[in-house]
């Protein structure tokens, strides 16, 4: 049972990452119908960038609030870049998506070159000691990842839900043209869409590097993948459906790895992904496009 207990809190800490990083995936999706395949790359860019702060003694939180600076300033350069031109000529969606792909690998490849392809130790600086709850053993790490990603992701989710800019973005997710009309600068929506995925992919970059205590270049692959899974589960386009998603990979995998075996914790999501792909491919918060003939 107290075996249990920990696994389930350390699903539920990863969980809060999946969603923060699924977060991204959904903002994207819900505003240009793309799945920015890039995104698991910016994680690890904002897991390096936070790396390189704290290694010039700049200490972990200024490190982090860099880190989330530059790696949102990046979610605008892809975009300004490699996808903006597209939308303008109008290119079917498949090249945008293939675009990122390749984006991807540039930047997995230019960790590469500036930091090196093997792993490289990440300042354990936010281990407060092991915590004793009514004599179960738990690490303080999960409790701070759980309590900065959920906050996080509430603020998000107020930022959507609750301003004129997440109206904003809300209009053009429905119209886009409809909301260029009313007179909101699509363009602009668009742009402060990838920043905050960029700045949401580097939070939680910093916090599973700071977890696992480790960063390489290649980190951000499996998590994307895994990110993408939860999105799909809650309905992707959702910010309530990439918190629901994330938490729920995170604790079956978690409780997986402690009773089928740790090899087989990655296959979970994507066993998840197909699940809900055959049963409900809009996802629990997703709504099912009409198509009309």
């Amino acid at each position: 049972m107290v075996i249990f207990i920990q696994q389930l809190c350390n699903g539920l800490a990863l969980g809060l990452v999946y969603a923060l990083v699924a977060v991204g995936y959904s903002l994207v999706f819900g505003i240009l119908r793309l799945i920015n395949f890039s995104h698991g790359a910016v994680y690890a860019f904002g897991a390096h960038a936070a790396f390189f702060f704290v290694g010039i003694h700049l200490g972990p939180i200024p490190a982090i609030i860099l880190a989330v600076i530059v790696t949102g300033f990046l979610g605008v350069v892809i975009d300004k870049i490699a996808l903006a031109p597209l939308r303008k000529k109008k290119s079917v969606s498949i090249a945008a998506l293939v675009t990122t792909l390749g984006i991807s690998n540039i930047i997995q490849n230019m960790l590469v070159v500036l930091f090196g392809s093997q792993r490289k130790p990440f300042p354990d600086f936010f281990n407060l000691g092991p915590l004793n709850l009514g004599g179960i053993q738990l690490n303080s790490r999960q409790f701070v990842m759980f309590g900065v990603c959920l906050g996080l992701l509430l603020f998000l989710l107020i930022i959507v839900q609750k301003t004129k800019i997440g109206l904003a973005m809300r209009a053009t997710a429905q119209n886009a043209k409809a909301a260029s009309l009313m007179g909101i600068n699509v363009n602009s929506i668009i742009t402060l869409t990838f920043l905050m995925g960029g700045a949401s992919a580097a939070i939680a970059g910093g916090m599973v590097s700071g977890y696992y205590q480790v960063v390489y270049p290649g980190m951000g692959f499996m998590i994307g993948l895994k990110a993408f899974a939860a999105s799909v589960l809650g309905g992707i386009g959702s910010l309530p459906g990439a918190l629901v998603g994330g938490l729920a990979v995170g604790v079956i995998e978690s409780i997986a790895a402690l009773y089928i075996g740790s090899n087989y914790r990655d296959a979970m999501a994507f066993i998840i992904l197909i699940a809900v792909l055959i049963v409900r491919p809009s996802g629990i918060f997703g709504k099912p496009e009409v198509v009309k003939v």
